[in-house]
């Protein structure tokens, strides 16, 4: 089941309604001490095109949670802007409390942000072992050789090839060695832009589960997802993004929660 968005999954946390003039929201709370990345009034976009406007959300420890909203809503941009690969113009952006905005894309892989970018981006004509050994070039030898293996047990299916050309891999290995690169980089924050484009249903599955065991080892996950269920059975949030504004925010236990993305999708209209 699609919607003309992406989505997310469960959560117990109570959850408090607001009404807004033109959109219902739901605001999560989420305490000091858990938040690992804040985003406030976040402006960007490319040149004098402005694609993010005001955008304000944040991510738990441990935390998935999954941004959803119709092609051009901006959930590449906010990802690019978040991990350093686009200049914000305005807003903050505050990982572990810190204020990163303006950092690029190197210091945030080492602050602890992984940016997995849509369409199996991988090296094809190195091996898949090499793929790995780029994402981890900043390390120390010792230290990346161990996180290769690290990310490799996640994946069995590509660690068995892991001396064969990333061409040679099928798309869903393909897309786990994209995840394992993001990894390697053992982040605080892993970031994913449509992990299940043109996987097979069972390596979707695959995928986010992995996702799954690594929140529950602390990492915070940001999913780009148009399969419903799917993001729904895996995140504990969801976000929806329109026209470069959240519109809704809720936690994913709602029973209803279809039905509400729906309305917010729509603002409100039928």
């Amino acid at each position: 089941m699609r919607l003309p968005c992406s989505i997310s999954a469960g959560s117990s946390r109570p959850v408090r309604r607001r009404k807004s003039a033109s959109t219902r929201r739901w605001s999560v709370p989420i305490s000091a001490a858990e938040t690992l990345i804040e985003v406030k009034d976040l402006a960007s976009g490319y040149g004098k095109i402005g694609v993010l406007h005001g955008v304000s959300l944040a991510i738990g420890k441990g935390e998935v949670v999954a941004l959803l909203g119709p092609n051009g809503a901006g959930k590449t941009t906010l990802l690019r802007t978040i991990s350093g690969l686009l200049p914000a113009s305005d807003g903050t952006i505050r990982l572990d409390g810190r204020d990163v905005r303006g950092s690029d894309a190197r210091a945030m892989v080492r602050a602890g942000v992984a940016h997995v970018i849509e369409g199996h981006r991988v090296f094809t004509q190195l091996s898949v072992t090499d793929n790995l050994l780029l994402a981890g070039y900043y390390l120390p030898r010792a230290e990346r050789a161990a996180r290769i293996e690290e990310a490799l047990e996640y994946f069995p299916e590509i660690a068995a090839k892991r001396h064969e050309k990333g061409a040679a891999l099928s798309g869903g290995q393909q897309q786990m060695l994209a995840v394992a690169q993001g990894l390697v980089q053992r982040p605080r924050l892993l970031m994913l832009d449509e992990p299940s484009a043109g996987l097979s249903p069972i390596l979707v599955d695959r995928v986010l589960n992995v996702l799954g065991r690594l929140a529950s080892a602390g990492t915070a996950v940001l999913l780009v997802e148009q399969l419903i269920e799917k993001a729904l059975a895996t995140a504990n949030r969801v976000y929806a993004l329109t026209q470069g504004r959240i519109v809704f925010e809720a936690s994913t236990s709602e029973p209803d929660i279809v039905a509400q993305l729906e309305h917010a999708y729509l603002g409100g209209k039928g």
